[in-house]
């Protein structure tokens, strides 16, 4: 396992021991090459939030003559292009103007991408009553009418609920009223359960010759198809044969239930990967949770490897701390209030080209063609722009030449010189424009003064807003940060706030630092005055790497962004609003 990791001092930190990202296998808020290798090497995808969407309708048109409408939902995802992707069909209620469906649409929540989703209402024929509702043809049916949304707007509601006023086909307005289809998104994981437990061994056989062992524990799931799955290891203890690691928390989608049983096994860590199995044994959740209760350890075995008999080891595991704590989602928290507010930076330095030339990348192509700053801003805060109410985004510049001839490195981009808020994504790209046409081109490259402007209305809205706001700041830049140190020591300043960083590196410089400031080699950033990054803030993607991959930009840059949120409402102990959770009905 330590071998995945791309240093040894990354290599003997925890994976999967920490506040575990609701959207993916077994992550955490720092690297998890470990883990994820594996998964990646056999196949497995990453999990996203399961959400079932329920429908019901009210008032709708009744187009049959003896009886009343039987109507059907069928729920499409539009992809690009316009492209209509089925993801399921209700049951036909007969006879019904006002039903309320019990089948479920399942579908994927993914944070990071814009999720538009189209409803279609049909009456069923009655000659179609009794068969198959995948096999009806839409074709044969009578519409009755339709709407759209995103599933963001959905689960972004304190109830998790929308109603939406259906339409007739293509958006045409209709002088009738077609009713309404309310549309109730839920969480499928019914257990939000996790367990925080602290292990201690003693009496490890020692299997370093000049000194102690170097321990760490794996903790494996077991499998109905047999074999193990790896879901978390700790900490590497240096020369220590009767350790103590910090907790690891392990949430039921791991573990299953607390009665599947976990196989934990006890490493000598060698810096070559090919690490030394001190000892074995296999214990459910419920097992260790008996053997914190009743103070009392068990013994690691040797696996035999002429099916003898295991030896039973003088090693004992121990565990000292076991409390069971509900573990809240990401949509728990958005859907109870807590958003998030987007921030935008935009590099002004003379590296850009001329913005009148057409090789620019501050070039405004008049046929409406975005430029790499235009397409990050767009394609970013299309999806930011659905977790924050007013909308309203504060947008700057740095490394410019400002009206007046100073030269600026955190400038308000709407030119105004007491408020640097916006007005939706449409107003971060007009303040941009306008930008363009009144700051000249300079340099050089600084992030650390609007780094710490972020990060001082994080802090302010810490007492302010009750801890319920997030802020997300993107930065695109064409060039090498000139002020590395400075940036981290911004950084690692603003790891203890509600704050992420996304980095949009444009052009073909080479952006080696920014892969510094990532952190995503396991090792936190670390300041000029020796104080540790509390936690990983920071996520960089060149987008003309991502544009020669299969992966948006926006995918690349916002799939760290639930899990940074939820490492720091965990730090905080913030849960989300109770008066919305467990899930509302209204």
């Amino acid at each position: 396992m330590g071998g995945c990791l791309s240093d040894t001092k990354g290599a003997k930190e925890a994976v999967g021991g920490g506040s575990q990202n609701q959207n993916q296998i077994a992550t955490t808020s720092n690297s998890n090459d470990a883990v994820e290798f594996f998964y990646t090497s056999q196949g497995f995808q990453p999990l996203f939030t399961q959400v079932q969407l329920s429908l019901s309708a009210c008032n709708l048109l009744d187009l049959d003559i003896a009886s009343k409408s039987d109507p059907m939902v069928v729920v499409y995802a539009k992809k690009e292009g316009g492209k209509l992707e089925e993801l399921g069909r209700t049951e036909v209620i007969t006879n019904c103007l006002n039903p309320e469906w019990i089948h479920k649409i399942t579908i994927a929540f993914q944070f990071e991408i814009v999720q538009p989703l189209v409803f279609l209402v049909y009456d069923i024929d009655t000659a179609y009553h009794g068969v198959a509702t995948k096999t009806l043809k839409l074709k044969d049916q009578q519409f009755l009418g339709e709407a759209s949304c995103t599933l963001s707007e959905i689960v972004t509601k304190p109830s998790r609920r929308l109603t939406l006023k259906l339409q007739s086909k293509r958006g045409n307005s209709s002088q009738r009223n077609l009713g309404a289809i309310t549309i109730h998104a839920e969480e499928t994981v019914a257990a939000k359960t996790a367990v925080e437990i602290i292990f201690r061994c003693s009496h490890l056989d020692n299997k370093d010759t000049f000194s102690k062992s170097d321990p760490f524990l794996r903790i494996s799931r077991m499998v109905e198809s047999g074999g193990s799955v790896p879901i978390c290891k700790t900490e590497v203890i240096d020369n220590n044969l009767n350790p103590k690691w910090k907790p690891v928390c392990l949430n039921s989608q791991q573990f299953g239930s607390k009665d599947n049983p976990l196989v934990i096994e006890c490493f000598d860590f060698n810096s070559s990967g090919n690490h030394v199995l001190i000892g074995k044994l296999q214990k459910s959740v419920a097992e260790l949770e008996k053997l914190y209760q009743e103070k009392t350890g068990t013994n690691f075995v040797m696996p035999s490897t002429h099916h003898k008999q295991e030896k039973v080891l003088k090693g004992k595991l121990f565990v000292d701390q076991y409390c069971e704590k509900e573990q809240f989602s990401f949509i728990d928290y958005i859907s109870s209030g807590f958003e998030l507010n987007f921030m935008v930076a935009v590099d002004f330095t003379a590296s850009n080209g001329n913005p009148q030339q057409s090789d620019s990348l501050h070039y405004i192509d008049v046929s409406g063609r975005l430029n790499s700053y235009q397409k990050a801003i767009m394609e970013v805060g299309e999806v930011i722009q659905f977790y924050d109410s007013d909308k309203r985004f504060p947008a700057w510049g740095f490394g410019g030449k400002i009206p007046g001839g100073t030269i600026s490195h955190c400038f308000n981009l709407n030119g105004s010189p007491s408020s640097s808020e916006v007005v939706g994504v449409e107003g971060i790209m007009d303040a941009y424009a306008g930008a363009l046409r009144s700051v000249s081109l300079s340099g050089p490259t600084l992030f650390g003064p609007v780094i710490n402007m972020a990060a001082k209305m994080a802090a302010e809205s810490l007492s302010s807003y009750n801890s319920t706001k997030y802020f997300v700041l993107l930065i695109i830049t064409d060039g090498v940060v000139t002020d590395l140190q400075e940036t981290i020591n911004a950084i690692v300043k603003a790891s203890d706030l509600p704050l992420s960083i996304l980095i949009v590196g444009v052009g073909n410089a080479n952006f080696t630092s920014m892969e510094v400031l990532d952190a995503d080699n396991g090792r936190r950033l670390e300041s000029s005055t020796g104080r540790v990054a509390t936690r990983d803030i920071v996520q960089f993607v060149p987008i003309t790497e991502v544009q020669s991959g299969h992966i948006s930009a926006v995918q690349a840059l916002l799939e760290e962004l639930p899990d940074q949120f939820l490492t720091f409402m965990r730090s905080r102990d913030i849960s989300p609003f109770p008066s919305h959770f467990p899930h509302s009905s209204s």
